[in-house]
């Protein structure tokens, strides 16, 4: 029998079973069910293959060593022409008698599907799968490595959000940033306010996501190391909650008139602070990752401008006309209202630059990328937990390999202490979603967000885009071999090509 010694930490859901050393990553990023992890190390495994038992012979094809190509790069990688074969019927994972835990950690038992594992088998000529002997330390970089999918602007069926966790869990991205609604439609339903999805959506039972559906998106996500953060965005992109929620939205006034269109929601009411106050505590419940993102962003004053009450209500907060501070005004209700449910915050930059007063422990996402350098110094200097999303926008496509600009981001490159520098706990890349549905989600997507998978996981001097063109090649091709059509990074061919639908 071969042993092989696991220090099981909270990644361990994306790491291989070899003489592996594991960092623990920042609990908070993670899910708390995953603490399990925690109490599991140090974890002795069993690897029985063929009949329980490996056997090996020696290989000398360097080609064969060639033909594994990990993604997202290992810290620390070292494989050898000794091959072992493996035996598909009889090949299993088990715990060892030393072993701390044992089949009642279920996250645990599913995580035996090993990624980094699985990338290091490979057929020979004639068919066989083997695997070299191998030597692994690994460890994120980042500890939160996250994609946001838009399913407002387009309804994204539950299938494509799967199988998108599953391609997510392929490289290591550890947040699915879900921007659940938006202006064009409001699909989360609701069990507090039904009417938000049934006249906000845009069908009120085909184009929504059940409690049922959201709860398997997180449980699908947990169970491959995935939390799943909503995002509900106000007060602007809200056009869909005004469709259900009466009053929520503030009259858009043409002259002395109301124009019969509404901007951001009206945040001079009492009763738009008892809506959110009910629909937050929903979600927290609904939603059990310690955070929640409330957007913040991109707020169009024109229509409080317009407005003769929200014009009267400035004047007796001594706001003048500076319309950020009602803004900040609003905010600050809001965040006070999600933190009585004893979650934590994630903002869009533009809630930090208007100087809302933040929880310490808040995350200010940096997306905006014109001055992004300044813009993290500004926040981490501030002392605040920073993510970065600015050069990932990957609904901004053009001709050729745009992966490698993806590629060459280097996340620190600002000027800041070292104090500074470790506030920043990773990022994410964005697809939104004006130009992206089901039909060409994941080929958009993938492998693209394959280049910032590695940014955020490998150690900072893996820049080399030639060795990394030839691996990501690879797992691209793997990545179809799985049934995920990923589009092709040039001209070329997989040796198992995607069959369609």
């Amino acid at each position: 029998m071969t042993w092989v010694e696991v220090n099981a930490a909270p990644e361990l859901i994306h790491t291989p079973p070899f003489r592996l050393k594991q960092k623990s990553a920042d609990r908070t990023a993670l899910n708390t069910d995953m603490y399990c992890l925690l109490k599991c190390a140090p974890l002795i495994l069993a690897v029985a293959v063929c009949h329980g038992w490996l056997f090996g012979d020696f290989v000398g094809k360097q080609k064969e060593l060639d033909e594994i190509s990990l993604w997202p790069l290992p810290q620390k990688f070292q494989s050898s022409a000794v091959a072992f074969k493996l035996s598909p019927a009889s090949f299993q994972i088990v715990h060892a008698k030393q072993s701390s835990a044992g089949p009642s950690c279920s996250i645990l038992v599913n995580a035996f599907r090993l990624e980094t594992f699985s990338q290091l088998v490979y057929e020979d000529n004639y068919g066989a799968n083997n695997i070299n002997k191998t030597d692994i330390s690994d460890f994120p970089r980042f500890a939160h490595r996250g994609i946001l999918l838009d399913s407002s602007r387009h309804f994204l069926p539950l299938k494509v959000i799967l199988a998108n966790l599953e391609a997510m869990a392929m490289n290591k991205f550890n947040v699915f940033h879900w921007h659940i609604v938006d202006d064009p439609s409001f699909p989360y339903m609701s069990r507090t306010f039904p009417d938000l999805s049934q006249k906000g959506a845009y069908h009120p039972f085909t184009h929504v996501y059940t409690p049922s559906d959201v709860k398997m998106v997180i449980e699908f996500a947990r169970m491959r190391g995935i939390r799943v953060i909503p995002e509900f965005d106000t007060p602007g992109h809200t056009q869909s909650w005004g469709n259900g929620q009466l009053d929520l939205l503030t009259p858009c006034y043409s002259g002395s008139s109301p124009s019969g269109t509404f901007g951001p929601v009206n945040p001079i009411l009492n009763s738009s602070y008892d809506f959110m106050t009910q629909f937050f505590k929903e979600i927290s419940t609904v939603f059990p990752d310690a955070y929640i993102h409330l957007g913040g962003d991109e707020v169009d004053f024109s229509c409080w401008k317009s407005n003769p009450d929200i014009k009267k209500f400035m004047v007796q907060q001594g706001f003048g006309t500076d319309y950020s501070k009602l803004e900040s005004f609003y905010i600050q209700r809001l965040l006070d209202i999600v933190a009585a449910t004893k979650k934590g915050y994630m903002v869009w930059q533009e809630v930090f630059d208007n100087g809302v007063k933040l929880k310490d422990d808040t995350v200010v996402e940096v997306w905006i990328g014109n001055k992004m350098e300044e813009e993290l110094q500004n926040v981490t200097g501030a002392g605040f937990t920073t993510i970065l999303s600015a050069p990932w926008y990957l609904d901004y496509i053009s001709y050729g390999q745009d992966w490698q600009r993806y590629y060459k981001v280097e996340p620190l490159n600002f000027p800041g202490t070292d104090a500074q520098k470790k506030l920043v706990i990773g990022g994410e890349a964005c697809l939104w979603g004006e130009y992206v549905d089901a039909t060409n989600l994941t080929p958009r997507l993938w492998p693209r967000a394959s280049a910032v998978a590695e940014r955020l996981w490998s150690d900072k001097s893996v820049t080399d885009v030639g060795n990394a063109y030839k691996r990501l090649v690879q797992h691209r091709c793997r990545m179809v071999k799985r049934g995920i059509p990923a589009e092709p990074l040039f001209v070329g061919h997989c040796r198992q090509e995607y069959m369609g639908l």
